[in-house]
């Protein structure tokens, strides 16, 4: 295709309604006909990245092949197109500025006065256009955070505004709105719709498609109603009903042809409708799942519904990989303890305990981990919850009562875990030490080796405490094997007890690589053996 084509998501009436899943599924289906597609992330908040942001303002921290720390819509792009994202695919407005102010300082500006038309817009426009021409994809999809109104995500708006300008028909706005059902009149309302497209229309934009959020089914005089007063094509209205399963959300658009309606806006082709084969037969599978396999997720945010996204994705594509229906049960860690982990844990067919930082709930851990090990229940451990698990077993196993990690208690006299000697001078929290991909050595035999099939793996970090290699051959000798390190710096990356069904810790995260098509190993290993048992 000669010219990149760019789509800009927006959203209005109120904030999230979907916009990461409705990218990623426009997205599913430009690639489905063959197009090369990727998604970008505008977040309008003046941190650089979300990596220093608690899961109780953002919830969970995304990470990408190259190592930045993103939004958890990355995620979602990633599990429906089954492509890596980057650093480019995740934009803030403090990036933005950072990279202007520094352009500033250096003098590359020559002396003008910066303002934000036309230096902050233009750099945003270059963001946007980067994809198109270095990474040279067919489509790039670019989803604003935030609401139309927001004075935040004014600058966003304004170079969505002059690309439309400068690129015609190779660009477009989708809108995502709520239509609201007031029950006392048992109406759906779209005045807030069109004040949304107003408020669109006032800075310049017309949107091109819009796409309504509903929690049932809208009549057509209500779409004919929306188009009319919204400036927009009859066939350009889509209704986005509520799903099952947010993996139903490409089929829902597809049957309303909402990709037959970019490519003729945009000038291309049609073609046939594309089967989409592998992303049918994992819905069916779905459907066809009658048992169910009951998982625990032990952590300190369970309470919030995103902070282990990726994880509980993984968990549901593993499940249904095994024909099964996930009953997933979210265990504060701060509420477990030895007393009761046996009457709250004791009927899961698997455990998994959640990476974190910090010293809270990390007992609960603990307590978790024990009962798992004592009673032979399949247990998954990630970053932390690996990290965990060679605490308890060194307390417990290895008689080191006093057994920590640095992170927990400094001047622990047993630092099972602890900071590489790199890292000690470090003193800059914007993101931590380890981050992106690494490559793993699997031993042959082991359980990790037999989940993946090969010996050499790569999976994503986010962390800067490790395993402590001095204490290594006591742990291998007591029953705890060290099964995958990095090759290159011998760093410990897989622990697990052999003489266990099924009891795994792993320093990376592999929930970041598990996609809908391709479900990571790791937690298709696990589900089977929690089913097994």
């Amino acid at each position: 295709m000669a010219d990149t084509k760019y789509i800009f998501v927006t959203g209005g009436v109120v904030s999230s309604l979907g916009k990461g899943i409705i990218s990623a599924s426009l997205g599913k289906l430009l690639q489905a006909r063959g197009y090369k597609v990727t998604i970008q992330k505008f977040d309008p908040y003046i941190n650089v990245d979300p990596g220093t942001l608690n899961p109780y303002e953002h919830g969970e921290c995304y990470v990408t092949v190259d190592g930045h720390e993103a939004d958890l819509d990355l995620g979602h792009y990633e599990r429906f197109l089954n492509v890596p994202t980057t650093r480019a695919n995740n934009i803030t407005t403090g990036r933005i500025y950072q990279s202007v102010i520094e352009k500033e300082r250096k003098g590359d500006y020559l002396g003008k006065t910066v303002q934000v038309v036309p230096h902050i817009t233009d750099e945003i426009k270059r963001n946007v256009k980067l994809l198109g021409t270095k990474y040279k994809y067919d489509f790039v999809i670019t989803e604003i955070g935030g609401t139309v109104g927001d004075i935040e995500s004014l600058p966003f708006i304004e170079s969505m505004r002059q690309l439309k300008w400068e690129s015609g028909k190779n660009c477009i706005c989708v809108h995502l709105t709520y239509v609201p059902y007031i029950a006392a009149a048992k109406e759906y309302k779209t005045k807030p719709t069109q004040h949304s497209v107003k408020q669109l229309q006032e800075l310049g934009i017309q949107p091109d498609i819009l796409v309504l959020r509903t929690e049932q089914p809208l009549k057509a005089d209500i779409l004919r109603k929306v188009a009319l007063f919204c400036n927009v094509a009859e066939d350009a209205v889509v209704q986005s009903v509520d799903v099952p399963t947010i993996y139903e959300v490409p089929l829902v658009l597809q049957r309303q042809h909402m990709d037959v309606t970019v490519l003729k806006k945009m000038g291309l082709e049609v073609g046939p409708t594309p089967e989409m084969k592998a992303w049918n037969e994992f819905l069916q599978r779905k459907v066809n799942a009658t048992d169910t396999v009951k998982i625990a997720l032990v952590g300190k945010y369970v309470e919030l519904q995103d902070a282990y996204k990726s994880i509980d994705e993984s968990l549901l594509q593993a499940a249904i990989y095994n024909d099964r229906k996930l009953d997933l049960h979210m265990i504060h860690s701060e509420k477990l303890t030895d007393a009761n982990v046996a009457d709250i844990l004791g009927d899961m067919d698997g455990i998994v305990i959640a990476p974190g930082f910090g010293q809270r709930g990390i007992e609960g851990k603990f307590a978790a981990i024990k009962y798992a090990r004592e009673n032979n229940k399949p247990c998954l451990g990630i970053c932390l919850g690996m990290q965990c698990m060679v605490i308890e077993f060194a307390r417990n196993i290895l008689g080191l009562t006093d057994a920590n990690s640095t992170e927990m208690e400094l001047n622990t006299p047993y630092k099972v875990i602890d900071l590489m000697e790199e890292q000690k001078n470090v003193t800059n929290m914007g993101g931590s030490m380890r981050l992106g991909a690494y490559d793993c050595s699997l031993q042959k035999g082991s359980k990790a080796y037999e989940a993946y099939q090969k010996e050499h793996i790569q999976e994503r970090h986010r962390h800067r405490f490790e395993f402590n290699n001095e204490y290594r051959q006591q742990f291998e000798e007591a029953g705890m094997k060290c099964s995958g390190v990095n090759p290159e710096t011998n760093l410990v990356e897989v622990v697990e007890i052999p003489e266990l069904d099924w009891f795994i810790g792993v320093q990376f995260h592999p929930e970041y690589s598990s996609t809908v098509v391709s479900p990571n190993p790791l937690f298709v290993s696990f589900v089977k053996a929690a089913i097994n048992k």
